[in-house]
């Protein structure tokens, strides 16, 4: 695993993969995600409006499109488990398009029998998995859970990227930083754009635990590139130094 390369102006990335092109989401599936996101955002459901250990507040415009991308990035690993082995896919379990309320959540994102998958999202042009360190134990465990009848340990964390960026997109729209969206502008908004995604890797357990222990951590108010300011402090990987999760389903 590589560090990130540090300068005056802040950390780099060094290792990267380039996005993959041509793994494209239905209509259909874009319809039901944009149904889910805009409940959570808008109707009954409610996503907390900060990171772990972070300080700014979302506005829902921002909410919406993170919950947008984090259920698209969670169907495309549904999808590849569907390209590389059926009979995998088969006993994964469904799906979860259920609104939550504030302070309830799922136990995983994805389970296959007992094992346990995490899975992160990011914009195309990103090459890092981050996780909040507030957030992990040293022994790799997620502290939310810990003390509860759910889940505390992931097995596998899979990165998932989503082109096209949808802050950005939701930016030009003056959508962004709104807390009051119509619902309609907002579809036609979506559903202008031809969504696809890549998985450029997974980690398990045992490197999650060795990012924690060897101090792998992108600082709260860093710059990353030397322009992005990070809310929170999280441990990361970078894309190119990832496992490749096609060869990882295939065992299974």
């Amino acid at each position: 695993m590589n560090t990130l390369s540090q300068e005056s102006s802040g950390y780099f990335i060094n290792s990267k993969k380039i996005f993959q092109n041509g793994h494209t989401f239905k209509d259909k599936t874009i319809d039901k995600v944009f149904e889910f996101a805009y409940a959570m955002t808008f109707g009954e459901g409610e996503h907390r409006d900060h990171r772990t250990g972070g300080t700014m507040n979302r506005k829902k415009g921002q909410i919406f499109i993170n919950t947008f991308q984090g259920k698209l990035s969670e169907l495309g690993v549904y999808n590849t488990f569907f390209q590389s082995n059926q009979e995998a896919y088969a006993k994964l379990s469904k799906p979860d398009f259920e609104v939550y309320g504030l302070g309830e959540w799922d136990d995983s994102d994805i389970a296959l029998d007992e094992i346990k998958f995490s899975v992160k999202s990011t914009k195309f042009y990103g090459n890092l998995l981050l996780l909040e360190t507030k957030d992990w134990s040293k022994k790799g465990e997620y502290l939310p859970n810990l003390n509860t009848d759910k889940n505390c340990i992931y097995h596998y964390f899979v990165l998932v990227r989503i082109k096209p960026d949808g802050e950005k997109m939701m930016s030009r729209n003056r959508l962004l930083y709104s807390n009051d969206i119509n619902k309609e502008q907002l579809y036609s908004l979506i559903k202008s754009e031809k969504w696809e995604y890549d998985v450029p890797g997974y980690i398990t357990n045992d490197d999650l635990k060795s990012l924690i222990g060897n101090n792998f951590i992108l600082p709260q108010k860093s710059l990353l590139n030397g322009k992005i300011p990070m809310d929170a402090e999280n441990y990361y990987i970078q894309s190119g130094d990832m496992r490749d999760f096609s060869e990882l389903i295939k065992t299974f």
